[in-house]
């Protein structure tokens, strides 16, 4: 059983109509997660928009959604300042988080040894176990896997990856080096669209973004994958295409289709701040006929409980 479990939410943070912080959304918004087929949390991540967030709602966040829920709380405290990000991470394990999500630096395009460096300190500033997130598409620089392979070997408390890196062939070498090495490392996938190819490569679960609305389908996802039923799974992958489609474009990037969906489905996130800014009519207009399109998935085909 992976430590934070199977499926994972990079959960939206939400805003007043005058773009403030809303504790009380985000606690209704991390019950609802957890009653919808999710085993955890992350929490101020890029879904998050964690560069808009000042240190303190940053925080009040973390301590607002650890109190609401009795799934694991994995705390985004990393940016591309190791100090600023050191002093976050010491602030979360105090905040009572259960883990920290330490992504590459991003803008700054640090070496591979400026890398290990800053994702080293992290973790040294911390008991918590650290959840190493790669997604060159947003941060300039790809964590090598010889970068992957000695954090996980060399720092006890590193002990996951989110790969959103689009590689699943590299992911599936670095999974077969892992296991040959005897290192107990936990690969969740980061992109919802390469989440059952990851699951052929060894992959536990998956930190996602559609999984606000999609939570229990997943969960039915993985039962089926780990009886063995791969056409089942394949099955339950094409009802979640379109709800992928749509979490993130050009026109509508993460997470401004993700807050309409919420905002459909009657949780009132708001808009997200700029420099993302509010939503397109078009998302709005097509949040409910991925909605309904989905329950109509579910309609024919029923979900088989999940344990």
């Amino acid at each position: 059983m992976a430590r934070f479990g199977r499926v994972l939410t990079a959960m939206v943070t939400p805003f007043d109509a005058d773009g403030r912080l809303d504790l009380d959304v985000a606690r209704t918004l991390a019950r609802y997660l957890q009653d919808h087929g999710n085993d955890g949390i992350v929490v101020a991540g890029t879904t998050g928009e964690a560069p808009v967030l000042s240190d303190d709602e940053t925080l009040s966040l973390f301590a607002a959604v650890v109190e609401a829920v009795d799934i694991p709380v994995i705390a985004g405290t990393s940016s591309n300042d190791t100090a600023h990000s050191v002093h976050m991470t010491t602030e979360a394990e105090r905040l009572g988080v259960a883990g920290v999500l330490a992504v590459c630096p991003y803008y700054s395009r640090p070496s591979q040894a400026g890398i290990s460096a800053h994702i080293r300190a992290m973790a040294a500033a911390t008991t918590l176990p650290v959840m190493v997130y790669d997604i060159p598409v947003r941060t300039g620089r790809k964590i090598a896997s010889d970068t992957l392979m000695s954090l996980f070997a060399e720092v006890p408390n590193i002990v996951a990856l989110k790969d959103a890196a689009g590689s699943p062939g590299e992911t599936t070498v670095l999974i077969s080096k892992l296991a040959d090495a005897g290192l107990d490392v936990d690969v969740y996938s980061g992109d919802d669209g390469l989440t059952l190819p990851l699951l052929a490569a060894g992959a536990v679960g998956v930190v996602g973004v559609a999984t606000h609305w999609t939570g229990l389908d997943h969960q039915e996802m993985f039962d089926l994958w780990e009886k063995g039923d791969i056409a089942g799974a394949r099955l339950v992958n094409s009802r979640l295409l379109e709800s992928f489609a749509f979490e993130t474009g050009d026109d509508a990037p993460n997470p401004i289709p993700t807050k309409a969906m919420m905002r459909h489905l009657g949780i009132p996130v708001g808009q997200a701040r700029l420099p993302m800014g509010d939503a397109p009519a078009f998302v709005d207009e097509r949040a409910p006929l991925v909605a309904a399109n989905l329950q109509r998935w579910r309609d024919a085909f029923p979900h088989r409980p999940h344990r």
